[in-house]
């Protein structure tokens, strides 16, 4: 017998998103030890998506992460609003992230850009910086 398809699409169906539950991370010590959801839980997903490299490690898809290693030894006119597009593009593959923007950036030395950033979620606004060799 033939399965029919007759009628599936007039079915209602309901839209489930994923919860954000996920292991804690302390980065001070380390360690990863319990569990956080809702808003800590996107700043950690913003902190390991900027600082992942992007098509460096088989065990994410190629969606995941930022690129910066070709921003090394590129004109400061050239690499501010690069990152800019591109952590704007990383994060927004997150469907909990709905926009990035207010970024600003700061040179503290010679060959460092330190940028950062407020990404709006679906939870609340998050603040967020990433330092950047170029």
């Amino acid at each position: 017998m033939i399965p029919s398809t007759i009628g599936f699409l007039d079915r209602d169906f309901e839209i489930k998103k994923e919860h954000s539950f996920t292991y804690k991370m302390q980065s001070k010590e380390n360690l990863i030890r319990g569990y956080t959801d809702g808003l800590e839980a996107i700043k950690q997903s913003i902190f390991k998506i900027i600082m992942t490299e992007r098509y460096q490690y088989i065990i994410y898809s190629w969606n995941y992460g930022i690129e910066l290693v070709d921003l090394f030894g590129e004109p400061v006119s050239y690499v501010c609003p690069e990152l800019k597009r591109r952590i704007s593009e990383a994060l927004l593959w997150d469907d909990r992230i709905k926009s990035v923007d207010n970024f600003k950036f700061d040179f503290p030395q010679k060959g460092v850009i330190c940028v950062s950033f407020i990404a709006h979620t679906i939870f609340g606004d998050v603040q967020a910086e990433r330092e950047v060799n170029y």
